[in-house]
């Protein structure tokens, strides 16, 4: 079978409408700059937003994810990455992300220790949309099982408590978290 790759810049297209919203951004902190704080505190808003923006665009541009003979190799960005051999992969599956109206998929290999890695480059959502991603998820299904010979060696790993604890249980449990605390503190000093 061929090597895979998947690369981040083949996913993360720039469009005018990014361009549009950075461009609206930077508008309103020059209105914002020069009509209530100064020419200084624009440019500062300008060059923070440009130290937020240029080096995460660079990181996702960067990354990416290969599959071959020698296993899955994962590389964010930084570094040449870091290969998992077909011993190391207990599991494969898509994960699914809901939120806002949104859904993304990203494809995930699950490690002998128990770890998680997403693959890069091998993600699909409504706002960047891959037609490929259930054929190139299946090309490396086939990879992981032509690999793993044997079956025993493919198990599904159980569930974790990050598993039932999504984004917005979290932000619940948080919430009530910081209320009772606030409630605490007021009941104590009266």
């Amino acid at each position: 079978m061929n090597e895979l790759m998947f690369r981040g810049r083949d996913l993360f297209r720039p469009s005018w409408s990014h361009l549009s919203l950075l461009l609206l951004v930077f508008a309103a902190q020059v209105t914002v700059g020069v009509l209530k704080l100064g020419v200084a505190a624009m440019f500062w808003m300008i060059g923070g937003t440009l130290v937020l923006v240029i080096p995460a665009t660079l990181v996702a541009w960067r990354s990416w994810s290969r599959v071959g003979a020698d296993g899955v190799t994962v590389c964010w960005g930084i570094g040449s990455g870091r290969t998992y051999s077909w011993s190391e992969i207990r599991w494969i599956d898509v994960r699914e992300t809901k939120g806002n109206g949104t859904r993304s998929y990203a494809a995930r290999i699950f490690l002998l220790n128990g770890r998680r890695r997403s693959l890069p480059g091998l993600q699909t959502s409504t706002l960047y949309p891959i037609e490929e991603f259930e054929a190139n998820f299946q090309r490396v299904l086939d990879w992981w099982e032509s690999s793993t010979p044997d079956a025993a060696e493919r198990v599904r790993p159980g569930k974790q408590a990050r598993d039932w604890i999504t984004p917005q249980v979290a932000g619940a449990l948080i919430a009530v978290v910081f209320i009772a605390v606030t409630f605490v503190v007021v009941a104590a000093r009266r």
